[in-house]
């Protein structure tokens, strides 16, 4: 695997709490700065993943956009 180097800034108080983090943790820095990014990227993917499920069920079943938030409506309200 190729690495490839990137600087970034942050603001002190972010890295404070980065720094914090990250001793709690036992690892550095860069470890927590990697794994968060590579959770936010795994997080979207799986979204999108759902999102892209959910738009081939709904024209499966031809849901409409407002059955959606109906049903939503539904639940929330314990029917």
């Amino acid at each position: 695997m190729a690495l490839a180097t990137v600087n970034l800034a942050f603001d002190d108080d972010l890295v404070q709490k980065m720094d914090f983090i990250a001793r709690n943790a036992s690892i550095t820095r860069t470890q927590l700065i990697y794994n968060s990014i590579n959770m936010y990227i795994n997080d979207m993917q799986r979204l999108q993943d759902l999102y892209a499920n959910g738009e081939v069920i709904a024209k499966k079943n031809n849901f409409t956009e407002e059955d959606v938030f109906n049903e939503i409506k539904k639940y929330r309200n314990g029917q």
